[in-house]
């Protein structure tokens, strides 16, 4: 049980730092493509896909991805002095947007299923 705490709670940390590094560097641009949302995605993507796929836990897929989108949208709104860390851009919303549809789609993916090996003469050990 506390094993399992304390994966989603690492899970968690680990999605908000990708979270947070994703809404900081996503306005960068190079010339008209949007390097900083593309890079900051495929992170996010990657980091979800491989949680998922190495823990085989629809849950700690879900805690990575709420660290994600709460930490997007946490550093996304103004701070307690009134700055504003991510200004509002189409840029910003597709940031917010894309993280919530790609957890979305990560933790509800069906799981794999293993197809048992037909019995034959392959599978036999021979003496």
């Amino acid at each position: 049980m506390w094993s399992r705490l304390g994966t989603w709670l690492v899970a968690f940390l680990v999605g908000g730092v990708y979270g947070l590094a994703g809404t900081i560097a996503h306005p960068y641009t190079w010339g008209w493509f949007p390097l900083g949302l593309v890079l900051g995605l495929i992170g996010c993507a990657a980091l979800l896909a491989s949680v998922r796929l190495l823990t085989s836990d629809r849950w700690t897929a879900l805690a990575c991805g709420v660290g994600m989108v709460a930490a997007a949208l946490v550093f996304s709104g103004p701070g307690p002095g009134g700055s504003v860390i991510v200004p509002e851009s189409t840029l910003a919303v597709v940031w917010v947007v894309a993280v919530q549809v790609l957890v979305g789609v990560v933790v509800v993916w069906p799981e794999a299923r293993h197809r048992p090996h037909p019995p034959g003469p392959a599978n036999r050990l021979v003496p």
